[in-house]
């Protein structure tokens, strides 16, 4: 078996951390096994310790079959989304990035009970891979509950952020959507003032309404049906085109 302690990511500074604890509750003899042997073969081939650039990881190239589009969710808790929407649209990639070692586990189980052949895994920070993605080679981000980091000292930690928007405009395609799904009110906030900001993105809502309803196509998970307090925020935004 793999040595628990090999799942570690470089250390990284307070304010350049945008999750919290690595692990969790000691995994099951079952899902350990799934972390030894199903993630090595479904994994984004990363290195995270070595430099690189934007272009070094083809999304369509990691796949066993060449996907009519590829889709990136950022921190994917334990991964029901990821997986409802893999299977829901099977000529899609879906790469998916989560630190947290328990939920990279609950993500594989249902890779495995559900027979799931288009989902590629990162365990580790999100930013790795969007430091690599080629420009444009993204059709869908998704950034479902992230930690709100609520504290006002702690807001440089609220992966809404200037340089990680910069980096979700340079992956998506034109016409491509970013999604933020939070419960948080402060998140909200947060997240409506700094996405006005930018000129690269349109919010793709007439009326409150817009962003108060859950789309069809984005289904709840346990967590958020869980955690949620009061309404949802469901966000949609358009990257615009790089001509206009």
């Amino acid at each position: 078996m793999t040595n628990k302690s090999d799942h570690k990511t470089p250390f990284q500074p307070p304010e350049l951390r945008f999750f919290g604890r690595r692990k969790g509750p000691t995994l099951s003899d079952r899902k350990q096994s799934l972390l030894d042997e199903l993630l090595p073969r479904i994994s984004v081939p990363i290195n995270p310790e070595k430099d690189g650039m934007p272009g070094d990881l083809d999304p369509n190239a990691i796949f066993d079959v060449p996907p009519r589009a590829c889709w990136l969710e950022i921190g994917f808790g334990k991964g029901e989304h990821l997986a409802w929407q893999a299977d829901h649209n099977p000529d899609i990639g879906l790469i998916g990035c989560e630190p947290y070692l328990n939920g990279v586990a609950g993500l594989l189980t249902h890779i495995e009970e559900n027979g799931i052949s288009n989902i590629r895994v990162y365990g580790d920070d999100a930013r790795h891979v969007l430091n690599r993605l080629p420009d444009a080679s993204i059709d869908r981000v998704f950034l479902l509950h992230p930690d709100p980091w609520p504290k006002r000292r702690h807001a440089r930690r609220r992966f809404v952020n200037p340089p990680n928007l910069d980096q979700i405009a340079r992956v998506l395609s034109d016409g491509g959507e970013f999604r933020v799904g939070t419960d948080h009110p402060i998140y909200r906030e947060w997240t409506a003032v700094q996405m006005s900001f930018r000129d690269d993105f349109e919010w793709l809502a007439d009326s409150p309404q817009d962003w108060l309803e859950r789309p069809d196509d984005w289904p709840e998970t346990r967590y958020e049906a869980k955690a949620l307090e009061g309404r949802a925020t469901y966000f949609r935004y358009r990257r615009l085109s790089r001509q206009s």
